[in-house]
């Protein structure tokens, strides 16, 4: 029994790492953990996630480097997530990136969301790009004394 990686199995499926990875997690893929904790995935597993997809379907596959698609762009702050939720609402649709434990949230057309065919697991980057930043601190609990400075 032949053993890979989750990121070499992720590519034989077609699938994001990410995605892959919250599979599972979520206890959809058996795997075998190794001394170090790392998972391993068979090939007998990886062929019964296969048989499970739909004969018609066709398999992703992702660029070598994810940023390479985007390469031409001019902003640099690129967010790596996956997209948690998507909600469309007449002409605009509302896309909630999951970005390791936090959340951000997209207004995008509706039309952008059908022509990158965004779904719900789906690896997505987030491109900020704005000429202001804003940056602002919890409020403190008024018992909590304020520094001299």
């Amino acid at each position: 029994m032949a053993l890979v990686t989750v990121r070499s199995a992720a590519e034989r499926l077609g699938v994001g790492y990410s995605t892959f990875k919250r599979w599972i997690h979520t206890g959809h893929v058996r795997t075998t953990r190794t001394e170090g904790g790392h998972h391993r995935v068979s090939d007998t597993e990886i062929d019964r996630l296969l048989a499970r997809q739909q004969p018609g379907e066709r398999r992703r596959t992702r660029p070598v480097d994810p940023d390479e698609s985007i390469g031409g762009l001019s902003a640099r702050n690129r967010l790596h997530g996956f997209i948690d939720e998507v909600r469309i609402d007449g002409l605009l649709a509302q896309v909630k990136l999951r970005v390791g434990d936090q959340s951000l949230t997209a207004v995008i057309t509706a039309d952008a969301v059908r022509a990158l065919k965004l779904r719900r697991g789906d690896d997505a980057i987030a491109i900020v790009k704005s000429t202001e930043v804003m940056i602002a601190k919890p409020s403190l609990p008024a018992a909590r004394p304020q520094r001299r400075r």
